[in-house]
C-alpha cells in the first residue's frame, strides 16, 4: 500500500475453484517425489504410478459432467466444483472425452489430484485461460497442449514441475526399450500414460515400436511447461521447437544426469 493511500481489498480469484472441503476427507493426496535433497545428488524421480479407477464414483461423476458442458456448450468448465472431497481424490486424470468441450474457453482444475491430462487436451480450440493452479502432484503436461490455438493465459505451480527454474528437479528417465504389447495398455510409471494412439508431432498413427519419447520444455500461454511428446519417427523429434533460453535447449530423455542450467537465484 502506498503511503498516505487507502487500503486495498484484493479478491480471492480462487475463493470457489476448490470445491467443498472437509478436513476429516481430503481432497487430494501428498507429494514428495520432488522434495530438494540438500547437499545431496539429485533424485532419480519417475512418473506417478497412480492408475484412474474407471469405476470410482468420482470418475463417473466426472463423465457425466463433461457430458452436460458438451450438451449447454458452456465456456467456463470447472467440474472439480461439483465433486465432494472424496471425489476428488479419486480424479488422477482427465477422460479422453474432453476433446468434445469444444466451446470452453477457461479449464478450472485449482486443487486437484491430477497427475497427468490426456492427450486429447490439444482437442480444445477454444481454449483460452487454463488454471491448474495448486495440483501439487501434475509435474508434466502432454505435448497436445500446444495445439490449443487461442490459449493465451496459464496459472500453474511451477515449484511443482520438473526441470523448474527454481530449484531444477530432474525429469524422470524415460525408458530405452520400444514399448511391448498394445497401444492401450501402456505402463504409466514407465512411459508416463496408459496409451499412444497418435503422434503429438503430426497427429499420425504410431507404431509402437517406433515409439519416440522424449521430454521437451516451451512456454504454453504464461508459464515455460515440461512437455512429453510421443513421437511417431526421429524426424517428428526433429522438427520440435527451440526451448527458451534458460531451459535444456534440446530434446531429451530424462534422468538426473541430464544438465540444466543453474537455479535461479
Amino acid at each position: 500500500m502506498e503511503q498516505g493511500g487507502e487500503p486495498r481489498l484484493f479478491a480471492n480469484r480462487w475463493a470457489a475453484a476448490g470445491g467443498r472441503g472437509d478436513a476429516c476427507d481430503p481432497p487430494r493426496d501428498t507429494c514428495a517425489c520432488l522434495e530438494k535433497r540438500p547437499g545431496g545428488p539429485p533424485p532419480d524421480v519417475r512418473f506417478h504410478a497412480d492408475r484412474q479407477d474407471t469405476s470410482a464414483p468420482g470418475w463417473l461423476h466426472l463423465l457425466e459432467l463433461v457430458d452436460e458442458a458438451v450438451a449447454d456448450g458452456r465456456e467456463v468448465f470447472s467440474p472439480l466444483t461439483e465433486l465432494p472431497p472424496r471425489e476428488r481424490r479419486q480424479i488422477i486424470t482427465l477422460p479422453p472425452s474432453i476433446a468434445r468441450l469444444r466451446e470452453v474457453r477457461h479449464l478450472v482444475l485449482y486443487g486437484s489430484n491430477l497427475v497427468r491430462l490426456p492427450p486429447e487436451i490439444g482437442a480444445m480450440e477454444s481454449l483460452e485461460e487454463f488454471d491448474p493452479y495448486t495440483s501439487y502432484r501434475l509435474h508434466w503436461f502432454p505435448y497436445e497442449l500446444t495445439r490449443c490455438p487461442a490459449l493465451t493465459r496459464s496459472t500453474v505451480s511451477t515449484r511443482a514441475l520438473y526441470g523448474n527454474r527454481t530449484y531444477r528437479p530432474p525429469f524422470p528417465r524415460l525408458a530405452p526399450h520400444p514399448p511391448q504389447g498394445r497401444p492401450g495398455d501402456l505402463h504409466p510409471v514407465t512411459r508416463g500414460t496408459r496409451a499412444v494412439t497418435a503422434c503429438s508431432v503430426c497427429a499420425g498413427p504410431v507404431d509402437l515400436p517406433r515409439l519416440h519419447q522424449v521430454w521437451i520444455s516451451l512456454r504454453v500461454a504464461t508459464d515455460v511447461l515440461p512437455l512429453l511428446v510421443n513421437a511417431c519417427s526421429r524426424s517428428c523429434v526433429d522438427a520440435l521447437p527451440t526451448p527458451p533460453d534458460g531451459y535444456v535447449a534440446t530434446p531429451h530423455r530424462g534422468g538426473p544426469e541430464v544438465l540444466q542450467p543453474a537455479e535461479r537465484r
